[in-house]
């Protein structure tokens, strides 16, 4: 088993270790803070809520495998979200309309951006911090003032559920509450089914993670670099667009104030997932994971009766810090092994 362990590759090894820390803080939640935990529903409403989470995530999990970063995601899903909601309601559009145009402008900031960071060679972290504001400046562009949506065929969208047989739960009353799940999380759990195999098993997955390993030898090995990286910013615009889309669905509203830090939120859930901020290392699953332990954590924070938004910030920073911390350690142990 300790020979087992030793040879488990990082990005497994960090995968691992996200999935303990995770069911470890969620039985804590259900010994310490109640049965509510311990509902099915308790579990499906934190993927309801954070669908879109995960695919931006994700998103950016391909860019951050690679070694770069992408800020501007959660821009673009602030800027999706009022221009669809805009097109419902003020334009006479439909639902057909509105997803093409969240598909299109995710596309075209992650084929402009990917551009200037593969082929131009300006850093990242620049690129869509432009990117970022750009994103928001525009949506207060689209439309100024929070509104809600009125559209009918959205509404039906909207309220529409999924429900899971065998799953629900008894309320206080004695009836029967079945569990459900938004449309949203199928669209989040096919995203991260999908990229969880390229990853794995396609060429495109293998010259990511050899990109962010070492971009010099990947050359070598005649991986074309740039065409490599720009296909992770343009996936990660991509993924932007659908979780737009799927985050608008879910509050049914446009706002310049949507999606505020969810950028942050994003990166933090790659880390605590297993992506390395160098490059290299990385698993959707364990972002998938990072999402759930970051959600999770806010859930029991609340529920501890801790209401105020720094003890939030202060639970998240203490997670970053450990999962910082356990990467520091894994990427040591690589070093002393080679």
């Amino acid at each position: 088993m300790k020979e087992k362990f030793k040879n488990m590759s990082d990005t497994n090894l960090l995968l691992t270790i996200t999935i303990v820390i995770f069911f470890l803080m969620y039985i804590g939640a259900i010994l310490f803070l109640g049965e509510g935990f311990l509902k099915p529903q308790a579990f499906f409403n934190i993927l309801n809520s954070q669908a879109a989470l995960i695919i931006t995530s994700c998103g950016l999990s391909l860019v951050m495998i690679t070694g770069g970063i992408d800020i501007s995601v959660g821009g673009v899903v602030a800027l999706v979200s009022m221009s669809c909601a805009v097109l419902l309601d003020y334009k006479g559009g439909n639902i057909a309309e509105a997803i093409l145009l969240a598909i299109g402008i995710g596309l075209a900031f992650g084929i402009v951006q990917g551009f200037l960071v593969a082929y131009l060679d300006i850093q990242p972290f620049i690129v869509t911090l432009a990117g970022m504001f750009f994103a928001r400046g525009l949506t207060t562009i689209v439309h100024t003032n929070p509104f809600n949506v009125e559209h009918a065929g959205f509404i039906a969208l909207k309220d529409t559920r999924i429900y899971i047989p065998g799953m629900g739960s008894f309320n206080k009353k004695g009836v029967y509450i079945p569990a459900y799940i938004n449309i949203g999380v199928v669209v989040a759990i096919v995203v991260v089914i999908v990229l969880f195999c390229v990853l794995r098993w396609s060429k495109a997955g293998r010259h990511f993670y050899a990109v962010g390993g070492n971009r010099q030898s990947a050359l070598m090995l005649g991986i074309n670099v740039k065409r490599t990286v720009f296909a992770s910013h343009v996936m990660c615009g991509l993924l932007a667009g659908i979780a737009g889309f799927v985050y608008f669905m879910y509050v049914g509203s446009g706002s310049p104030a949507h999606a505020s830090g969810m950028e942050m939120n994003a990166i933090a859930s790659s880390i605590i997932g297993g992506t390395l901020l160098t490059g290299g290392v990385g698993n959707i699953i364990g972002t998938l994971f990072g999402v759930l332990s970051l959600s999770t954590i806010q859930n029991i924070v609340q529920s501890a009766g801790l209401d105020q938004a720094w003890w939030t910030n202060i639970t998240i920073a203490a997670m970053l810090c450990l999962f910082l911390v356990i990467q520091s350690i894994v990427m040591a142990r690589k070093k002393s092994a080679e």
